[in-house]
């Protein structure tokens, strides 16, 4: 596992007397002034805080190294288990969804590596379980840390949840992949084998692109309930995950105009690729911390104006 997030070793008798998570019902609220002003305020000085950018950053390294033998075992698996061309294909469209900058260069380049070389496939899978912990870990101590949680999970339970989750994503993006085949399938019975037309572009673009948005928002939504060491109820995390997700994808958007300026090739050379990727994974990791801090806002807000409507109610009825 690749993490620049440091480590604290806890010695066993010290870990028998930590005490534990207090109830979420007991968190108290960052601010304490209802009203979104005051929410923004404490949002923006936690996103200015060092600990925060440190988090981000292990996140995008991680999640780079992950993101190609991710795509090379969804081609795999397309091509190998399903032995689908069309799911194939969607990967590839999917994948050009989701990265902003490098799509054709990083497609053809995977499409080459997912050809039936079996030490490829098993050094993909490998390099995919080890640095998608990598990528779980530093969201946990980020997480724990806007939730209260004050004791991090022990190294092998981490493993095994960042492995779960792992998997769960794999199946999310398997499971798109085979409802847009499925859509592109169905689009081209109905259109009577025409597929070279406006409306059936339309139509298979637009699919492709709900298809896309869902998928990110559920997997914001599992790393927001799911990560952190305590039971996070999901309407706490569910309203956040559905405006990360949207904001995420229109931020890709606002990144992919903004490259030109930015310029990345003059300074990186053929490096600026991956230089791109890494920017973008940076930011979206900012992005996916900047709603969980909301989020755990939000809600313990929240409970803390039930618990004084309670107070209140009981007060009345003595």
């Amino acid at each position: 596992m690749f993490s620049i997030v440091p480590t604290k070793t806890v010695s066993p008798d010290a870990t028998e007397h930590q005490p534990a998570a207090k109830p979420i019902e007991q968190v108290q609220p960052v601010v304490r002034q209802e009203g979104l002003r005051a929410q923004f305020v404490a949002l923006g000085r936690y996103m200015a805080r060092t600990e925060v950018h440190t988090y981000a950053f292990s996140v995008a390294a991680n999640a780079i190294l992950s993101l190609f033998p991710f795509i090379v075992l969804l081609l795999t698996v397309s091509r190998r288990v399903f032995h689908s061309r069309a799911m194939e294909a969607v990967v590839g469209d999917m994948m050009k969804s989701f990265l902003p900058v490098g799509q054709d260069f990083v497609m053809r380049n995977m499409q080459l590596l997912a050809h039936p070389q079996k030490k490829t496939q098993i050094f993909s899978l490998v390099m995919l379980l080890i640095t998608s912990t990598g990528v779980f870990l530093p969201l946990e101590v980020a997480l724990n840390n806007v939730w209260g949680v004050k004791e991090n999970r022990s190294y092998l339970h981490n493993q095994a949840v960042s492995l779960g989750l792992a998997f769960a994503v794999g199946v999310l993006a398997m499971t798109s992949v085979a409802f847009t085949s499925a859509q592109k399938t169905v689009l081209t019975w109905i259109f009577f084998g025409h597929t070279e037309n406006f409306f059936f572009n339309f139509f298979a673009y637009w699919f492709l692109k709900f298809c896309a948005v869902v998928a990110g928002i559920l997997i914001f939504f599992l790393i927001y309930w799911v990560l952190p060491h305590r039971k996070v109820p999901a309407r706490a995390v569910l309203p956040t995950a559905i405006v990360i997700g949207l904001l995420w994808d229109a931020a890709k958007h606002l990144y992919v105009l903004a490259l030109p300026w930015l310029d990345f090739q003059s300074v990186y050379g053929p490096f600026y690729i991956s230089v791109g990727l890494m920017m973008w994974a940076f930011l979206s990791g900012l992005l996916l911390l900047a709603g969980a801090h909301f989020s755990a806002t939000r809600y313990t807000l929240w409970l803390a104006r039930q618990a004084k409507l309670e107070e209140s109610s009981d007060a009345g009825a003595e």
